[in-house]
Order: structure tokens, then sequence, then C-alpha cells
């Protein structure tokens, strides 16, 4: 069976490809495929984070082991590199300075672009690698004129294209993707069948450096608490919060307000005046928005689209596609109207723009109306 199209003119035997290996089912997966196809290939661990990677917090150390026995089993060497002063300073403290501006940021997202395919890449050009390779469910496919498109994957439930739409061509020239045609319950089959040890290994979420703890009790070991009202929609006192930087837009859990009626969720976030926007009901109006702008363009491909196209986004990971047209486009901004409302758009998360599996790239949100 033929997993993915390299699209390079040398043989497999001598195209050195590097292995970002996670100590999970598909690095492992994709590690075993690469090296099946005849591919010289060898494997990379990496350790982004160190500030207090207890086994109660992060799970690195039992992932490097796995991660060992794995690349054994393969036949393939493992490389460790160590990024924790990457990740502090080009992911972890953007992350803090969005949420202290009232923002919830996507760290995978800035993750993949800064560590992954940046350091990582680097440092395996250092051993001669020609590509580097993942476990991403995403594909690759090519222009006429050669440029190199980011595909989702042929799993709907696991296509991770929406964390990987700031990869610029040089990245993903250099990457390869051997999950992209594959499902995943084909992949845990596989690695089965490999007697890996990753082949029941629960699937890693959430954020390393969090862990196990409560996202609260974490950020506020980095960031000062600044408790202030909680507002409704008639602009009375509802109740109090512990800091803006706690919640996030169309949250329902958490908020301790009683009363009669519907739930309450979170509708939005007054910076200046230190308070948090709270309504009754899951579709309630203040909820709802038609348009979003968003700033900081990455086009993938370099095929930028234009006013008035008709496109499908998505404003956040979990998102069905929404139809939507391009409504504006000036200097970094970009802004989309779209089809039916959109509910809960929050700030500091992405939107990302699709025309049929094609992954066009996106921008992150400033705002929506």
């Amino acid at each position: 069976m033929t997993y993915l199209d390299l699209n390079t003119r040398k043989d497999p035997q001598d195209t050195h490809v590097v292995v970002g290996m996670s100590g999970g089912v598909d690095s492992s997966v994709t590690a075993y495929i690469l090296k099946d196809q005849g591919f010289k290939v060898s494997g990379m661990f990496m350790k982004n984070w160190e500030e207090d990677d207890t086994e109660e917090y992060c799970a690195a150390a039992q992932d490097l082991q796995d991660a060992t026995q794995v690349c054994e089993r393969i036949g393939i060497d493992l490389h460790e590199v160590n990024f924790a002063h990457e990740y502090w300073e080009n992911v972890f403290e953007h992350f803090l300075h969005e949420y202290q501006s009232g923002r919830t940021p996507n760290p995978d997202i800035l993750c993949n672009k800064e560590i992954k395919f940046k350091e990582f890449l680097l440092q395996a050009e250092t051993l001669g690698a020609d590509y580097i390779a993942t476990g991403h469910y995403v594909a690759k496919g090519h222009t006429e004129n050669g440029n190199a498109l980011l595909l989702r994957g042929a799993d709907a439930n696991k296509d991770q294209s929406y964390f990987l739409y700031t990869l610029q061509q040089h990245q993903l020239q250099k990457s390869l993707f051997p999950l992209g045609d594959i499902e995943k319950p084909a992949v845990r089959a596989i690695a089965d069948e490999q007697g890996f040890i990753t082949h029941n290994k629960k699937d890693s979420t959430g954020i390393c450096f969090i862990g196990e703890r409560r996202f609260k009790d974490f950020l506020s070991t980095y960031l000062k608490p600044n408790p202030g009202n909680m507002v409704g929609a008639d602009g009375k006192t509802v109740g109090q919060h512990d800091g803006l930087m706690y919640y996030t837009l169309g949250q329902r859990q958490g908020l301790n307000i009683g009363g009669p009626g519907e739930a309450w969720y979170v509708a939005g976030k007054d910076i200046k005046s230190n308070e948090l926007l709270v309504v009754q009901g899951h579709d309630h109006p203040a909820m709802l928005t038609h348009t979003i702008s968003a700033q900081g363009m990455d086009w993938v491909s370099g095929i930028a689209p234009s006013i008035g196209d008709k496109l499908t986004a998505k404003s956040r990971y979990r998102q069905q596609d929404q139809a939507c047209t391009i409504s504006k486009i000036e200097g970094d901004t970009i802004e989309a109207t779209f089809e039916q409302p959109q509910r809960a758009v929050t700030p500091g998360q992405a939107l990302v723009f699709y025309q049929g599996r094609h992954c066009l790239g996106g921008a992150t949100i400033h705002s929506s109306w």
C-alpha cells in the first residue's frame, strides 16, 4: 500500500527523513511507514518544557521512554533535543500576554510555527535531513508551479490542518505527513501489528505544561488575578468574577450565578472596566455574530483570497465548516461575513479558511459583530 507521494526526485534510500517522535502512536506509525518504504529514517524527541515538569504535571519522561522503545523496535536512531528556552520565549510568553490582554490564545498553533516546524526543522537539517516528518493528520498537494498545498487529513475526526495554517512554503516543502490519508483506527491497528508499546496509548490532550492541574491554578502562578463584576445584558451586576483571564466566551461552567431562568454564559469581556458580560440562554443574541475580523494573515501556498470570494472557515478547531464570503481585506486585516450566525467567536483564536480540502491559511481573531 502506498501511503504518500513524496514528490521528490531522490531515491528513498538516499532520502534522510527525521521524524518528530512524541512517544505517541501517531509518530510511532509515521516512523514505521517511512522506514517500511525504504527511507533513511531517524527520530528526534523534543523536550519543550522544564519549568515544573514533574511526573504529576508532565509526562515527558514516560514519553521519551516510549519513543525510545519504538525506535529500537523499528531499528532507527533517536536524538534528544531541548527546546525549553525557545518554547518559553516564543510560545509561552505570548500565551501569558494574550491571557493578560483578555484574549484566549491557541498555543498549539504557535508551537507548530515556532518549534515543530522551525527549531525542529533547523535541528534536523544539522543532521543532514532532506525532510522532517510528523504524525499530524494532514496531507500535502502541489500546484502546477510546484508550490506545496496544505490539505485536510482524510480522517475528518482527526484533521489537524487548523493548527498548521501558519506554515510557510519552505517549512511545508520540507515536511512529510504519512498519516494524511489514513484514519486513526488504521493507525492503531498498524501499531498493534508491529508490537509498538504505544498502540493503545491514550491521545494526549491539552498542553504539557498544564498537565493534570486545573487551568485556573496554573495561570494564577504566572498572572496576578484581578477580580471584578459580572454584568448582565441589562447592565446590572449579577455576580463577581475572579479575573477575566479565567473565562472564555461561551463558557457556562464555573460562573456560580444563581436565580431563575436559563443557564448563564460568558458573552464578552470589557478590559477597561474589568467587567465580564454574562447572558442567559445558549443562543442569546449577544452570543451571536455574522462578521469576524482577524489580523496577521498567513497564506500557506501564497494563494490569498479576494474580496467577494466564497469559502468555508472555522473559528475554532472542532467546528464544522461554515460558509462565508470575504467582505474586506485591508493591510494585515481580513473580514469574513458568514451565512449563518456564529456563536461565541473568541478573540485570540484562529480563523482558518478552506476551499474544499485545501487549507488556504488564516489569521488571529480580533473582533466580531
